[in-house]
């Protein structure tokens, strides 16, 4: 007890912000340790963190007084949100839509219409009121929990599974709702002197003239200036060019009366069809990882344990209506797509519960009209448990398909092949090769792999290349190489062969442990200048191609054709000199 009042006196000379930032990174790091022993969700940890941290009295003595979402924890949460919207933006793709648009508008409009129809009935029926509740209430729990979904994709190496790909496409669909509704929130909750129909027409023209002005802005004056900044070849210019856009518009939007989160996903879609997209999403994921940790902290920041112990036996039941509810739904929109019956089962169970963007939707009505505490903690208690069971709902998908095998029920057949966007060439390119730089060396030998029907891909730091490589059809990544990031998204897991065909041992050395690790069976091919940077490469087992040794091997056989000329006709000599 005396060990902790120390602690808690000297807490009071660190930096509220210091403080709390500290404890829920050291404590998500410890919860994320133990959930990755057990093979679940890291993000369902950060819910946990935040519940033990609400129940830790230390928190008090770092600044927080009234309630642990005051301060700073808000303020940090505030900037998730801000960069969850930025990072939709930029992984919103109209040519994905355009290849999943019957998916997603149609089974996306079935799973959103339906849930929304049920849980609007039993919001009306249960007393709530105004009208405006009722609609946001039942749109946020339309929306499923896109983050952890595709983590739990990804954990389980099914990012490529046909389940995968609807569930993708209805989270397009769930991503267009939200914008929408962030849009008429103002109108919807009658913040104007007009009609409610009047102020969410005013709302939506003001809205769509802010993205319409962005995208604008976004092709004449961002695009120029990302392309000077990238002609620098500073990550650290690009980086901060990037933070100053998702800021700079997030403020203009609030600026015009308008959401932050609604500027920050205006400021990546700018970017989302650029060249730059891909070297964006590497440089700005860890800070995406951060503040998505720090959001769901704060989700769970703002759950009373107290409150959940009273309610307990109406928060399971609602969990369990909506678990069961959007997963038949789910279920059956993949079905009427023709998916069978174990990817079907997989989709209806990743989009079974609420998610991220329900509790974003939700903070931004409480902005208009705060919102009944009890209700607010019965649907951010809903939110969290249904989040934390989709990671066990997908694994128990496979067991379950089974069962219904053994028992009669069997999967129709599977979607038609569409033709591949370039960016599903790029999701689902397999047994590739590679290759880093597109100088002379990265030139040739694409074209002799091409040649040899080998699939490629670059990545590559000149934007002008990567501009006209993209135009001529050529898979590729505007990235830089040593980035983790970078290497996951060039698909390096699914590759046969890296070529570094740049002579840069720095580069490549901080490479070679991480795709190592990502595909261990992979061969590594990198070129070196001198000896000491070629011994340096073959400790850690790359492939050598040294710039010296091969400049050597060629002068001795041009030296030696030439001493072998005395012994030539003048005629032999003139053909040797003209190869």
């Amino acid at each position: 007890m005396l060990a902790f009042q120390t602690l808690a006196a000297g807490a009071a000379d660190v930096s509220p912000l210091f403080g709390v930032l500290s404890m829920v990174l050291l404590l998500a790091v410890l919860m994320s340790l133990l959930l990755s022993k057990l093979k679940q969700n890291l993000l369902i940890g950060y819910l946990l963190c935040g519940l033990i941290i609400a129940n830790t009295p230390l928190l008090g003595s770092f600044g927080s007084h009234d309630s642990p979402m005051d301060g700073v924890v808000a303020h940090l949460a505030e900037l998730g949100v801000i960069l969850l919207m930025f990072t939709l933006g930029v992984e919103f793709s109209l040519g994905e839509l355009r290849h999943l648009w019957k998916v997603s508008l149609i089974g996306g409009g079935i799973q959103v219409g339906t849930i929304s129809l049920v849980g609007g009935t039993i919001a009306w029926f249960c007393g709530i009121r105004p009208q405006a509740e009722v609609v946001v209430l039942a749109v946020s729990v339309a929306l499923s929990s896109t983050a952890v979904s595709m983590k739990s994709f990804q954990d389980m190496g099914q990012s490529n599974n046909p389940g995968a790909r609807t569930a993708l496409a209805i989270a397009l669909f769930d991503d267009i709702v939200v914008i929408l509704f962030l849009l008429i929130l103002p109108g919807l909750y009658g913040k104007g002197e007009g009609s409610m129909g009047g102020e969410i027409g005013i709302a939506l023209g003001k809205g769509v003239l802010f993205l319409g002005g962005t995208l604008l802005l976004g092709r004449f004056g961002i695009t120029p200036l990302l392309h000077a900044v990238a002609r620098t070849r500073s990550r650290e210019l690009f980086t901060l060019s990037v933070v100053a856009l998702c800021s700079g518009v997030a403020v203009l939007g609030a600026l015009l009366g308008l959401s932050p989160a609604l500027g920050a996903f205006a400021a990546g879609l700018v970017v989302s069809e650029s060249i730059y997209r891909h070297r964006i999403m590497a440089d700005i994921m860890p800070f995406k990882d951060l503040f998505l940790a720090i959001f769901f902290v704060s989700v769970g920041l703002q759950i009373d344990l107290q409150g959940v112990a009273a309610d307990w036996v109406r928060i399971v039941g609602f969990s369990i209506l909506i678990l069961i509810v959007k997963g038949t739904v789910a279920f059956n929109v993949a079905r009427i797509f023709k998916l069978p019956l174990r990817p079907a089962l997989l989709t209806g169970a990743a989009l079974s519960s609420s998610g991220e963007f329900s509790l974003v939707l939700l903070g931004k009505a409480a902005d208009y009209r705060p919102a009944d505490p009890a209700i607010q903690q019965l649907l951010l208690s809903c939110a969290a448990l249904t989040m934390a069971m989709v990671p066990m709902l997908m694994r128990g998908s496979g067991p379950l398909c089974q069962w219904l095998e053994r028992h009669g029920r069997r999967g129709a057949s599977p979607l038609p092949s569409d033709p591949l966007t370039p960016m599903h060439a790029i999701k689902e390119i397999k047994d590739h090769a590679v290759i880093c730089g597109y100088g002379p060396v990265g030139k040739a030998l694409n074209a002799a792999l091409k040649e040899s029907g080998v699939d490629t891909l670059i990545i590559e730091l000149n934007s002008d290349t990567v501009r006209a490589l993209k135009a001529a059809g050529q898979p590729v990544l505007f990235a830089d190489a040593s980035h983790p990031e970078a290497l996951e998204l060039a698909g390096i897991g699914r590759a046969r062969m890296i070529a570094f065909t740049f002579p840069s041992v720095e580069h490549i050395s901080a490479a070679v442990p991480v795709v190592r690790e990502l595909n261990p069976g992979i061969v590594i091919f990198a070129r070196t200048k001198f000896s000491t940077e070629a011994e340096a490469l073959r400790e850690i087992t790359v492939e050598i191609i040294h710039d010296e040794r091969e400049s050597a091997v060629a002068m001795i056989r041009a030296a030696k054709e030439v001493y072998q000329r005395v012994m030539l006709s003048p005629e032999e000599v003139r053909a040797i000199a003209e190869r």
